[in-house]
């Protein structure tokens, strides 16, 4: 029998069901289940790379995941060794992006003088209304 190789993108909403401090242990526990039964295999047989184990405990134990992109590999003796594709990782170590500077908002004027200067154009208008009616 040959060694099989899988890739599959596994669901954990199904931790989400469950209280907070269960979520990662929960999430572990269904991507086992998942894996066993698309495999074929026993749980008991299913082992996780550490670098999944990372992954899936990144957030803390409240936060896992929704899902994860999982490479499989059966060998012949029935174990099933499950490793974090390598998409998955750099997508995880990719630095967000440098935020743009904000641009600075020009100074509004206070009301004051914001008044003073309403004040100085009203005063020109009415003189050129003058000016136009006397003419």
């Amino acid at each position: 029998m040959a060694v099989i190789e899988r890739i599959y993108t596994v669901p954990l909403t199904g931790a989400y069901r469950y209280r907070r401090r269960n979520r990662a242990v929960r999430s572990m526990a269904l991507l086992k289940e998942f894996l066993a039964r698309h495999m074929k295999s026993n749980v008991e047989n299913v082992r996780l790379d550490a670098g999944l184990n990372d992954y899936l405990w990144s957030h803390g134990m409240t936060k896992p995941p929704r899902r994860v992109k999982v490479k499989v590999k059966k060998g012949d003796d029935g174990t099933v060794d499950v490793y974090l594709l390598e998409d998955a990782k750099e997508a995880k170590e990719a630095k967000p992006k440098a935020k743009a500077p904000k641009k600075k908002a020009e100074k509004k004027p206070s009301t004051k003088e914001a008044s003073s200067a309403k004040q100085k154009e009203v005063k020109e208008v009415n003189a050129e209304k003058k000016e136009k009616g006397e003419e």
